[in-house]
């Protein structure tokens, strides 16, 4: 069965399809290839669909302006340095080069030990700020994300210490998903003064232009 965020990021990624050249950072085998039919795999481990290994805080092994396109899917919460590895990539793109970025916000602690970030939009336009265009667009609202929390519980945890009964959580998730429109206001803070979009979404799609 396929995952809430894998569903809606493969629907992001065949939007910005593209056959030039893409530098995919981080993206291993290259689980969405078929939408990058020219991508230069770089990870930091190596395997099947990797041209080349590496950090990707210091992505050395490429020029200044070498690519139109640069590629990181679920990467960017898994780096020591997020800011020195958004840099890389703004380098390695041509003057109007495109950066497609996905990461988390709301979500578990996944591929442990190595998970060290999670970032909110106003992150995002801090770690981008020397992009001349950054679009950020969330993933799921506020009680879809409740939905992806318990999706995750089912693949995560057991439930008392049964692991069948991962499915309930499953079940739940999809329920969940049937009543995303019922919040009518969200606020910035617990004052609600200000009113704002969603308060919680279990991660971002980002496009920047250098």
């Amino acid at each position: 069965m396929a995952k809430i965020p894998r569903v809606r990021i493969e629907k992001f990624l065949k939007r910005h399809a593209t056959k030039e050249r893409i530098l995919d950072v981080g993206g291993g085998s290259g689980p969405y290839k078929k939408y990058f039919p020219n991508r230069v795999g770089f990870d930091v481990e190596p395997g099947p669909g990797v041209e080349y290994v590496g950090d990707a805080h210091k992505l050395s092994l490429f020029k200044d302006g070498e690519f139109s396109h640069v590629l990181s899917t679920e990467v960017l919460e898994h780096l020591q340095d997020p800011q020195l590895a958004i840099n890389e990539m703004h380098r390695v793109l041509k003057d109007g080069g495109k950066l497609i970025l996905t990461t988390r916000f709301v979500f578990p602690i996944h591929n442990a030990p190595g998970d060290y970030f999670r970032f909110t939009k106003y992150g995002l336009e801090h770690l981008l700020r020397n992009f001349r265009h950054v679009e950020i667009k969330e993933e799921i609202g506020t009680v879809g994300t409740l939905a992806v929390i318990f999706e995750r519980l089912s693949f995560q945890a057991d439930t008392m210490f049964v692991k069948t009964l991962g499915v309930s959580w499953l079940l739940l998730s999809k329920i969940t998903l049937l009543f995303q429109w019922i919040l009518t206001r969200q606020y910035s803070d617990v004052t609600r003064k200000s009113e704002i979009g969603n308060i919680m979404t279990s991660g971002y799609y980002v496009v920047a232009i250098k």
